[in-house]
């Protein structure tokens, strides 16, 4: 998907996009796309509860992590009208935009609280559990806990990737991994506490979580 591509569903997830609606059809792309290492196509997630959106709430996508609440107005897609909300996720210079009636089967949510967000906060602190599983299976379940959008499950990856100093290197498909989990984390943790994500990578709690891990 191209930067600043929107996405624009009509049609209800479990069925076929109509030809005139080419936009549903890519959400539904979005929605349903494979896992990669040959994993499954429908990436496990929560429904989102019901929540109210306003312009500028910071959100979360389950596929593409933390984005703001530009705007909400009723638009004409493909001879139908929509109320959408606009998202921006200026990391990657792109703009969805999601049906209010889809928002929350397509996962879409606000920031934690900041008791759910410490609670996963302390799933770093845990023993790392390493299946003893080949690492293909293993990392089609890291990247479905990604993609859930769950602060708990993508704490866990950061969890179990973690490496201290002194442990074997990580191969570099891990090392991607590890980095895309911490990097997710991290960026709702700043959008909570009002701060960037180096920043939110770098302070002492986080730190001080990881080096326990």
């Amino acid at each position: 998907m191209k930067a600043g591509a929107p996405i624009e569903p009509d049609a209800p997830e479990a069925e076929p996009a109509p030809p005139e609606a080419p936009a549903a059809a890519r959400l539904d792309r979005e929605i349903r796309r494979p896992i990669p290492h040959g994993g499954p196509t429908q990436i496990p997630r929560p429904m989102a509860k019901a929540e109210i959106f306003v312009e500028g709430d910071h959100v979360v996508y389950p596929t593409h992590g933390v984005g703001k609440v530009e705007r909400i107005a009723t638009e004409e897609i493909a001879g139908h009208r929509l109320e959408l909300i606009h998202i921006t996720f200026e990391e990657n210079r792109m703009t969805l935009r999601v049906p209010v009636a889809k928002a929350r089967t397509a996962g879409l949510r606000k920031l934690s609280s900041r008791k759910q967000f410490d609670e996963a906060m302390a799933v770093l602190k845990g023993r790392a559990r390493i299946k003893r599983t080949m690492w293909s299976r293993r990392a089609q379940e890291y990247d479905a806990k990604i993609n859930s959008g769950d602060p708990m499950a993508i704490a866990e990856v950061v969890r179990d990737l973690h490496r201290n100093a002194g442990q074997p290197d990580q191969s570099f498909s891990e090392r991607q991994i590890y980095e895309s989990a911490l990097d997710r984390f991290a960026a709702e943790l700043a959008a909570l506490d009002g701060t960037d994500k180096p920043t939110a990578i770098a302070i002492a709690k986080l730190g001080d979580f990881l080096k326990a891990a």
